[in-house]
């Protein structure tokens, strides 16, 4: 016998995505902008790649991803702007505020996507395109004309998310259970988050091409495909049940950055990439974690040619230490990489572990930290960021240029990790 909506899924997930954000941001802060084909760019040369597209540009192919270049030459008419990552946060939080008028915000999953759980009194079908059409109306009204959503609304997260995606731009669907598994049917495995080409190559290894075919597995069976227990919990999902969150403690901090041509000589480029280790050690010490490794990489400006490469650290949230480390590192690359111009460089700090966990050495024995010079060194890292937080980013700088030269327009983001304000200041 078929299960009912009420006794199996009922409707628990609100799933808003932002249509084309950080363009729709760009179109809304100029209105000169509107109706035209816009990209973003992390810095404006024709090398890189759009982060955004809006889509009067997605109309001539153009998507996250496409290379600058060939942007303009799918269309002679459009119009590129560089990242403004302070504004598109400040759009953010402006966004959750209003969507918490109409229901709490249970979930911030990216800088542009939210998920809201629903109560029994507002998850009918009816209720639920009402309560959406309030938040679309709000949107518009105190947020801004351009900022656009799609609302997907399911009995989990997972469903809610995929329903978002069924309808773009500014879509609503609700994803009952009687119609629940036509609709996902209908869709290509790839349409399942998570699963890119390299999953779907294994999946089809193991004959498993449609949706239909998933669907139609046993629990057992997706385990098996996947590889993992990931595979069960999905096939859950898509059966309409809620699976419980897996809750993962933060494993790094990092920074990258797209370097334009003034920047990619190795010299500005070192610069560059003390500069990411010093914002990386502010984020460090703000969240109380210390590090145990650092990661340089580089891209050459070559096509294809990359370098990457790590060492161990005590236990550490200093800047200095941080610093000489990204020096040893850089070196290494110098050696070993044969390129005298960098496309991008990026570090990235990992072993993270609490502060107050940390093992200091009564004497510097190399092994582990010296206690007396890491108290020293974590004071001026702190008396440093006082500073700069009083009197703007680079106020005080630790052997990079404060004239210009390494000076950012503050953190990019990734979409599934939004900056602090506090971020674009440091």
């Amino acid at each position: 016998m078929a299960e009912s909506q009420n006794s199996l899924a009922p409707l628990r997930w609100l799933y808003l995505d932002l249509n084309s954000y950080f363009a729709s941001v760009e179109q809304q802060m100029n209105p000169e902008l509107r109706g035209r084909p816009v990209v973003v760019a992390p810095v404006m040369t024709d090398s890189t790649s759009a982060i955004a597209a809006s889509y009067e540009a997605k109309a001539y192919g153009i998507r996250t991803g496409t290379k600058i270049w060939e942007a303009k030459a799918k269309c002679r008419d459009v119009v590129i702007v560089p990242g403004r990552h302070e504004d598109y946060v400040r759009y953010h939080h402006k966004i959750i505020a209003e969507v918490n008028r109409h229901v709490p915000v249970t979930a911030v999953c990216s800088i542009d996507e939210v998920a809201c759980r629903l109560m029994d009194n507002e998850n009918s079908p009816a209720a639920v395109a009402a309560l959406a059409a309030r938040i679309k109306a709000g949107l518009a009204a105190n947020v801004g004309q351009c900022l656009t959503a799609s609302i997907g609304v399911a009995s989990n997260r997972l469903l809610a998310k995929m329903a978002a995606d069924m309808k773009k731009p500014d879509g609503l669907t609700i994803l009952t259970e009687d119609v629940r598994a036509a609709r996902l049917s209908a869709l290509p495995l790839s349409d399942i988050p998570g699963v890119g080409r390299a999953m779907e190559k294994r999946l089809a290894a193991a004959g498993l091409v449609t949706m239909a075919q998933l669907l139609a597995m046993t629990a057992a069976q997706a385990r098996q495909a996947w590889g993992s227990v990931w595979g069960e919990r999905l096939h859950r999902l898509l059966h309409g049940h809620e699976v419980a969150d897996v809750v993962h403690d933060q494993k790094s901090i990092g920074h990258s950055h797209v370097l334009g041509p003034e920047k990619r000589p190795l010299r500005q480029a070192r610069l560059v990439a003390r500069r990411l280790v010093m914002k990386a050690g502010t984020r460090l010490r703000r969240a109380e974690r210390r590090t145990s490794w650092i990661g340089l990489y580089v891209k050459g400006e070559t096509r294809g040619t990359k370098w990457k490469a790590g060492r161990k650290l005590p236990q550490v949230m200093d800047s200095l230490s941080l610093v000489e480390a990204m020096d040893g590192l850089w070196a290494q690359m110098e050696r070993e990489f044969p390129h005298h111009r960098l496309l991008q460089v990026g570090v990235v700090l990992a072993d993270l572990s609490p502060a107050a966990a940390a093992q200091a050495d009564l004497f510097d024995s190399g092994a582990l930290l010296c206690a007396r010079t890491d108290e020293r060194r974590l004071a001026l890292s702190r008396a440093m960021d006082k500073v700069n937080t009083r009197f703007g980013r680079d106020a005080v700088t630790l052997g990079h240029d404060n004239r210009g030269v390494t000076r950012s327009r503050g953190p990019a983001i990734a979409f599934t990790r939004i900056p602090d304000i506090a971020e674009f200041h440091e």
